[in-house]
């Protein structure tokens, strides 16, 4: 609550979360983030100040302890949307997104698409969009978006949305120092298709502030309690931290400054979504909607991007 009052005081408007929250995922805390969000609501009482958004979780072995069926029929979606509000204590979303593809194709780090001939999905945009077009209709949820999505994933959403069926208005995806695959694609069809970026994991897991540099495991932080959580800890992401931290260093900034303004600078991004442990992390990382990155510094963060491109998805 200490960190959703300094987020409302300094004007920070937007609050992401997801029925599958906090994560790693596990049965006995899911959904309690929804549920911290909605008693601040109760107790502010400004729930009308803030653009809320949240996820319906898909397919996939960690969401089990959600539910059975984890398509996005219609069923799912009316029940997925029903349990959100409650645990907000709000009886509307700003946004729904979808987490991730109910298809199987790259996501959560797979860096390419592997087509499985035994694939036995059936294209279903249209019926999904039906069903989140029931769920405006009602009420309960202004605009949709897409999360973890493919450029062809979002393009089939955009083609099947008609004036019966709700327009796709966000994608969140992951955008990084560490991880612009965004750019090969999908930056397009935000451009030319009024879709905004909401860049997730913009600190790759924390290895973008720096606290991870030459070894270091500090008590308590991510990858220290869940090693396994590497996506961002091979070998050439810590050789381009190294080479962004001097960057970052000779410019009089911090590595978080650095990373955190580069994607607030980027012309497709709506909304940078941080995450902090404490209210330190959590100042730093506002603070930088104030930094405003020189040509010469984004002209070398590219050169250090075109010599180590994208370490990490």
């Amino acid at each position: 609550h200490y960190q959703m009052d300094y987020y409302f005081e300094q004007g920070v408007n937007f609050f992401d979360t997801a029925e599958m929250y906090p994560i790693p995922p596990r049965h006995e805390e899911q959904g309690a983030t929804e549920r911290f969000i909605g008693t601040w609501f109760k107790k502010t009482g400004l729930r009308d100040k803030i653009i809320l958004a949240s996820k319906i979780a898909g397919p996939a072995a960690f969401t089990q302890h959600i539910r059975k069926d984890k398509s996005y029929s219609k069923e799912t979606i009316n029940t997925a949307i029903e349990n959100s509000l409650k645990r907000l204590q709000t009886d509307y979303l700003d946004l729904y997104q979808l987490h991730w593809p109910e298809r199987p194709t790259n996501f959560f780090g797979k860096r390419g698409y592997d087509y499985k001939r035994e694939d036995k999905w059936e294209e279903n945009f249209e019926e999904v969009l039906d069903a989140l077009h029931e769920q405006v209709k009602k009420g309960r949820i202004r605009h949709i978006g897409l999360s973890n999505e493919t450029p062809w994933g979002t393009m089939s959403f955009l083609k099947a949305s008609t004036t019966e069926r709700p327009r796709v208005r966000t994608i969140q995806n992951p955008y990084s120092l560490l991880n612009r695959t965004f750019e090969a694609g999908n930056a397009e069809v935000c451009h030319r298709e009024d879709v905004g970026l909401l860049a997730y994991s913009p600190l790759a897991f924390g290895v973008l502030s720096g606290k991870y540099r030459q070894g270091k495991k500090p008590e308590n932080a991510r990858l220290t309690l869940f090693p396994h959580y590497d996506r961002y800890s091979s070998d050439p992401c810590l050789e381009a931290v190294e080479a962004y931290h001097d960057l970052a260093i000779k410019n009089g900034l911090t590595l978080t400054e650095l990373a955190l303004a580069f994607v607030n600078d980027r012309s497709f991004v709506t909304s940078n979504i941080i995450g902090a442990t404490d209210l330190t992390q959590l100042k730093e990382n506002i603070n930088t909607a104030n930094i405003k990155l020189a040509q010469e510094v984004i002209d070398a963060i590219n050169e250090i991007h075109e010599a180590i491109p994208n370490p990490s998805v």
